[in-house]
């Protein structure tokens, strides 16, 4: 009897382990009727998930009774949801499912965003646009098509909070926390393959920022099989592009292999002098090993090299326009740009991925060197060779303490007018002064970085039943660079003799001061981090509702190593800095309920701390070891409420959000005219408080099969929460009657920034669209823009108690109350109005598809202002007083200025 039993039991165990197919179909392009591979099939409210094979066949065990929804998303084709109702023991098959290309989905192939726009100068430019385009969310896509060229951020976050990865690798820079998109640009037909997870929401990869997480994924397994060619029109960032890309797909002996390049090219970019030249190769090879097990290697280069813009204030913009570039002028008859990024820095990737039944395991290493420098002009007992100095300027005769020289004034306006670039000629003849004996007074150097890094990441899931799943992970970053001055050009002069001239001490007191071409000058260190986390994540999913919690623990160290012996700092500068070392941890959790399939509500909050960026630890890295006194890790709390509304004909998601940003950081470099004296200092601004509320709307009405209504709204309020300390920091090589004290530090108190708005784009936003769907594969698209909202970014100096100080001792006689508020009003930039139109076709023609894009934007030619800040020259009242009653204050606000009509045309053929 027992042993009966025991045949019993095991019969029954290997039945309970039979993989049955209760649910199955194939997939088919609805237009070519050709098997797609790799769609993403799941059970809705599950964690069933599959992808389609070859035949564009898929299949599921396990499925639970009752009604269920099954879902089809690929990337290039409309999404699927088709119900299906399962009964004990039932199998069911779809048979032939047709999915329809999205047309729509050339706008996110095409579009040219801001990330390509990275090249103005003296500020980190910080656009999140590139990771919202993975998404289709209403909202989202709005705000990475129209609103960025306001440099628009949603929910007013910097891009460093959210988290990009390749294949699961990190992507963020060690630097600043920031993406660095210009390392993958022009690669679009191969990392079209994106994973975006909105706000905190649960993903499988990592813990993730409070903007969201992005994986790209270039296995060219997943890739759409044959080859495309396009080539681009455009008066934006680059005037041309061609691309070619193949995809093998997956042959019988299961290898697969991807190949990819792309120029593009400008002479002249929208504005003027902004040179674009960049080339883009990639190659991935992978091997499906079977079923379960799959390898892949990717790497990619895209060497590019971009001219600057710089901003500019409303003088020079009165005078010259908003396509002005100071940094530009003619040589030889040729344009030439002083500031150039060049950043050639290749990738390299090995991923292993293990599917099984439910375990799902990700491996991956990755290494990325090379360089990045970006040149400028330097000056030594000269004149300031940047033509829109203020001592060269019209105001600069207005605003004369003896009295107004109109003569003068209109001289200098006309000079300007007629001849407003960089002088280049100028430079070579000062230089070959013979008063100089060779010795340059102008060079053109390279800030260069050569970085070699390191990164690695292991995550797997583990799904226990249908409805429970486990995620965890870990991953880490190395980082060694070796920053330095590097001369590029004497400009006609013989040597560089590498001293600072405002003091007379020499940059590295080790070596000879006289240098050449491609010697080391200025400053030389190294600097070595690492960044290791740790998540785990526990997801439930129901009929009705969804649950998950997460937490994080991570870990991050900073050193510096001095290269160069300064003569200014010659007891901090060579050597290594005390190490700096931050561990951190975070937690969040989310709910989703479904009231039915037509509403549905998500609450979800995290709090979590984190290491401050490298950018802002050491005071002055170019020069000395110092570290940020007191410096420790940001607090960041945030909670997001979303209601989704889901009819027939009417989509709309409503969400609310609130974040508090504690003990921030932010170190800031310039001269001052201060009450406490006059110097180049290093501003560090500490304690920074910050909280961002407000809300988003996205709303589609489709009215007709073919006419689609949307409108979408934010509605932000981001401000400082509470007063920072400001110190200043300074050399004490000069004179003694000079310095502003001995130590070489200040500390000036309290900044009362409380209440002051945060600079992160106009903090509202309002859009109003209608689209027109062709069932004959054509489209056209009209969104009309409102930005409201935008602040300059204020100077933190000038709000200190020091701003009231008179040098001349005593007080000053109109600093009233109401003067001193006049003078420290935040400026609010003027409203945005833009109309835009995007457009898209495509024909297949003998089984080639051929597709035409264009976007214009900006169609009635706007001129506006997308950000701007106020300069800490005049940092006592006296100077800001003077300068303000003179109508043109020769140190005013600087603005950037958006782009207006442009254009974006791309054809492209695949097959």
């Amino acid at each position: 009897m027992s042993a009966k039993c025991l045949f019993f039991y095991i019969l029954i165990i290997q039945m309970s382990f039979a993989q049955t197919k209760e649910i199955e179909g194939f997939i088919f392009d609805a237009r070519s009727n050709q098997p797609i591979f790799g769609v993403n099939v799941s059970v809705e409210n599950t964690f069933l998930k599959s992808n389609t094979l070859k035949d564009g066949s898929f299949y599921f065990t396990e499925v639970e009774n009752g009604d269920n929804i099954l879902v089809l998303r690929k990337e290039g084709y409309q999404s699927k949801k088709l119900p299906f109702t399962k009964k004990f023991g039932q199998k069911i098959n779809f048979g032939k499912i047709l999915l329809e290309a999205d047309v729509k989905d050339l706008q996110h192939e095409n579009t040219v965003t801001l990330t390509e726009n990275d090249f103005v100068d003296d500020v980190d430019a910080d656009f999140s646009g590139g990771m919202l385009q993975a998404t289709r969310d209403l909202f989202l896509t709005r705000a990475a098509f129209d609103f960025s060229s306001s440099f628009f951020k949603v929910k007013g976050y910097d891009s460093k909070y959210g988290d990009l990865m390749i294949n699961g690798l990190p992507m963020n820079r060690v630097f600043n926390g920031r993406p660095q998109w210009k390392n993958w640009g022009g690669l679009n037909d191969v990392f079209r393959n994106q994973e975006y997870f909105n706000e905190i929401n649960a993903n499988p990869y990592s813990f993730g920022g409070i903007l969201g997480t992005t994986n790209i994924t270039t296995d060219p397994a997943a890739m759409r099989p044959g080859f495309r060619i396009s080539s681009s029109f455009s008066n934006r960032t680059y005037t041309g592009r061609l691309m070619a890309t193949y995809n093998s797909g997956v042959g019988k002996n299961g290898l697969s292999y991807s190949l990819s390049a792309s120029k593009r090219w400008a002479d002249d970019g929208y504005i003027d002098g902004t040179l674009y030249d960049a080339y883009s190769v990639f190659a991935s090879v992978g091997y499906q090993i079977n079923k379960r097990n799959n390898i892949y290697a990717t790497a990619f280069y895209t060497p590019n090299r971009r001219g600057k813009s710089a901003p500019i204030t409303e003088e020079v913009f009165d005078l010259v326009g908003r396509k002005y570039n100071p940094y530009w002028g003619f040589q030889d008859g040729e344009r030439r740009n002083s500031r150039v990024r060049n950043i050639q820095e290749p990738i390299v990737m090995f991923n292993y991925n293990y599917t099984g039944k439910h375990f799902l395991l990700k491996l991956g290493i990755g290494h990325q060197f090379g360089t990045f420098a970006s040149s400028r002009l330097g000056y030594f007992d000269a004149p300031s060779p940047n033509p829109d100095y203020y001592r060269y300027l019209p105001s600069i005769y207005i605003n004369n303490s003896l009295g107004a020289n109109f003569e003068n004034a209109n001289l200098a306006e006309e000079g300007f007018k007629n001849n407003p670039q960089l002088h280049w000629n100028s430079l070579y003849r000062a230089n070959a002064s013979g008063s100089k004996e060779g010795k340059s007074s102008y060079i053109l150097y390279d800030d260069t970085t050569d970085e070699n890094q390191w990164f690695f990441n292991l995550t797997s899931s583990y799904t226990l039943s249908p409805f429970i799943k486990l995620d965890a992970g870990i991953r880490g970053k190395t980082s060694f660079t070796d920053n330095y001055g590097l001369l590029k050009d004497l400009l006609g002069s013989d040597y560089h003799d590498d001293i600072d001239p405002f003091s007379n001490t020499r940059n590295n007191f080790n070596d000879p001061s006289a240098k050449g071409v491609n010697d080391k000058i200025s400053y030389h260190y190294e600097m070595t981090s690492s960044l290791y986390d740790a998540f785990l994540q526990a997801n439930l999913e129901f009929e009705r509702m969804s649950f998950f919690v997460a937490a994080q623990l991570s870990q991050t160290d900073y050193q510096r190593n001095g290269i160069f012996l300064n003569e200014r700092f010659p007891l901090t500068s060579e050597g290594n800095s005390e190490p700096l070392s931050f561990t951190n941890y975070g937690v969040k959790s989310g709910v989703t309920y479904k009231f039915s399939n037509r509403h549905v509500v998500n609450i979800q909050g995290t709090y979590f701390t984190d290491a401050p960026t490298l950018q802002n630890s050491f005071v002055n890295a170019r020069e000395n070891n110092k570290t940020v006194d007191s410096l420790s890790s940001i607090t960041v709390y945030s909670g997001t409420l979303n209601y989704q509304l889901r009819l027939p004909k009417i989509t709309a998601k409503l969400t609310g959000y609130y974040t508090n940003f504690l003990n921030d950081t932010d170190i800031n470099y310039f001269y001052v005219d201060a009450g406490v004296g006059s110097d180049f200092v290093q501003e560090v601004v500490t304690g920074i408080g910050k909280r961002h509320v407000g809300g988003e709307l996205g709303f589609s009405y489709q009215a007709t099969s073919e006419i689609k209504l949307t409108a979408v709204a934010a509605y932000g309020d981001f401000r400082y929460t509470d007063n920072a300390n400001v110190t200043i920091n300074f050399d004490t090589a000069g004179a003694e009657d000079e310095l502003i004290n001995l130590a070489g530090e200040l500390d000036l108190g309290k900044a009362r920034i409380k209440d002051y708005k945060i600079s992160a784009g106009p903090q509202k936003a309002y859009s109003v669209g209608v689209e027109y769907r062709s069932r004959k594969y054509w489209w056209v698209g009209l969104t009309a823009n409102y930005m409201d909202d935008n602040y300059v970014d204020i100077s933190g100096i000038k709000r200190t108690d020091s701003f009231l100080q008179n040098p001349e001792g005593g007080t000053f006689p109109n600093a009233t109350n109401e003067e001193v508020q006049r003078l420290l009003h935040q400026e609010k930039l003027p409203a945005i109005y833009l109309l835009n139109l995007t457009a898209g076709k495509s024909w297949l023609i003998k089984k080639k598809y051929v597709s035409l894009f264009g976007s214009f934007n900006n169609l009635f030619d706007v001129t506006y202002r997308t950000g701007g800040f106020e300069q800490s020259r005049n940092a006592n009242f006296g100077q800001a007083y003077d300068d303000d009653l003179r109508g043109a204050p020769l140190f005013g606000n600087k603005y950037w200025y958006g782009f207006g009509r442009t254009f974006f045309i791309n054809l492209a053929i695949s097959f």
